[in-house]
């Protein structure tokens, strides 16, 4: 009997299926550091204790995008290790925020399964939380990711396709508890563009693009403890068409965000994931540019919050704001289209 984990195929979930992650990770200021080289993170909140300090937040939070792709790591060995694709996320929302020395743990639950007509692989939706040690959530999410099957000819599950909201209610947006952005440095943020600047409708060519080379695109997957075969095994990537190690998805998200700094510098803290697609794939070597569209504007009181359409391509600048055709395709270049809220000063 072997002791190996050859992970989970399509027939092996079942729907109400709770998913108990291992490996909890204490996040730590060298985790933050590591993952700023990674991507050329820079919004002031999550860079600076002072700036933070100066939000009304004890110190600088660790990225809700860093804890994101922790939680996310912890699944894989579980939901995605023979996963074809991971294929898009919805109806995410940060619930606290985490500092350094918090420790992330995992959960998740089938709530939905579909096979593919061509009965080779199938699509899991899985809704995932993530806890800090004292047992509070700090995330919550569902993704869909297609896996392969074991045994084409096993049978196909009932098929299940969850309800998800268009978009997090920003209602049901939480902001960090303190925080208060009364006495924020616009100059310190890098940009004096606030809530009251921003329009709905508004796009924004953040004009900088960055290339992933192989070495980044896998030390960042390690860091997040990652171990989808498609990110790391050259010798099983040979056999696929492309014969090349796919980028794992969430560095394709940190990236553009971090490019979206430029033109959105004060909104720094994600409040809500609505939506995403990884529309094609990418590969290292190729340069990611980025736009975003202001698709909705929420007033939170103590902040104020953008809802964000973020779009990214590989080689391929974006002053003319690339987009779907007017049949609903994507140009081959397009590689992401995420949807989320941010939080920004008023």
């Amino acid at each position: 009997m072997t002791k190996t984990n050859p992970g989970a195929y399509f027939e092996d979930f079942r729907l109400g299926q709770v998913l108990r992650h291992a490996t909890p990770r204490t996040i730590t200021q060298g985790d933050a550091a590591l993952y700023v080289a990674l991507t050329g993170s820079r919004f002031a909140v999550t860079s600076s204790d002072e700036a933070a300090r100066a939000a009304h937040l004890p110190r600088a939070p660790i990225d809700p995008l860093l804890v994101f792709h922790m939680a996310f790591g912890k699944s894989v060995p579980d939901i995605s290790l023979n996963a074809v694709a991971n294929l898009g996320y919805a109806d995410g929302r940060f619930l606290a925020p985490v500092y350094p020395g918090d420790t992330v743990a995992a959960v998740s639950e089938v709530i939905g399964l579909k096979e593919n007509s061509n009965r080779k692989n199938g699509v899991v939706h899985v809704r995932t939380t993530g806890t800090n040690q004292r047992g509070e959530a700090v995330l919550s999410y569902v993704r869909w990711v297609m896996v392969r099957k074991k045994d084409e000819a096993s049978p196909a599950p009932i098929e299940t396709n969850p309800a998800l909201p268009k978009a997090v209610a920003a209602g049901d947006l939480v902001l960090p508890a303190g925080l208060d952005f009364t006495g924020y440095d616009f100059t310190l943020g890098g940009s004096t563009y606030a809530f009251g600047d921003y329009e709905v409708g508004e796009k924004i060519d953040h004009v900088d693009g960055m290339a992933i080379e192989e070495a980044e695109h896998a030390l960042a997957t390690r860091l997040y403890q990652n171990t989808a075969k498609v990110h790391f095994n050259a010798f099983e990537r040979a056999k696929d068409p492309s014969g090349r190690r796919l980028v794992y998805g969430g560095v394709v998200i940190s990236t553009a965000r971090a490019l979206a700094f430029n033109g959105l510098e004060n909104a720094g803290l994600m409040l809500g994931i609505n939506g995403g697609r990884h529309v094609n794939p990418y590969f290292a070597g190729e340069t990611i540019f980025a736009w975003s569209q202001v698709l909705d504007k929420a007033d939170l009181g103590a902040a104020g919050a953008l809802r964000l359409r973020l779009v990214a391509t590989k080689d391929r600048p974006c002053a003319d704001f690339p987009d779907k055709d007017a049949e609903g395709k994507y140009p081959p270049q397009v590689i992401l289209d995420f949807d989320y809220w941010a939080a920004i000063p008023k």
